[in-house]
């Protein structure tokens, strides 16, 4: 599973622009690269393509990456409500 190349990060547009638009300052998450999320120093978000489907790894819990489908924009309003925790 490679990362999200630009094709893959266009199709998450709208996805992107829900996360970049949440109050993530507070949570000192920063966005370096386009898709590629850090808090604190510490990579936090990114994404992976793999065929069709898109997935997002997270460290919601601060420790380890867990992986989320992205694929489909149900997913998407599944992943904002995570991040809308932290």
């Amino acid at each position: 599973m490679k990362h999200a190349g630009p094709a893959a990060l266009e199709r998450l547009a709208s996805l992107l622009e829900g996360i970049r638009a949440l109050p993530l300052t507070r949570a000192k998450i920063k966005e370096k690269t386009p898709g590629i999320f850090y808090r604190s120093g510490s990579a936090y978000l990114h994404f992976h393509e793999h065929s069709d489907q898109l997935f997002a790894d997270a460290k919601f819990d601060g420790q380890a990456f867990e992986r989320m489908e992205v694929t489909h924009p149900d997913q998407h309003v599944a992943l904002l409500a995570r991040l809308k925790e932290i």
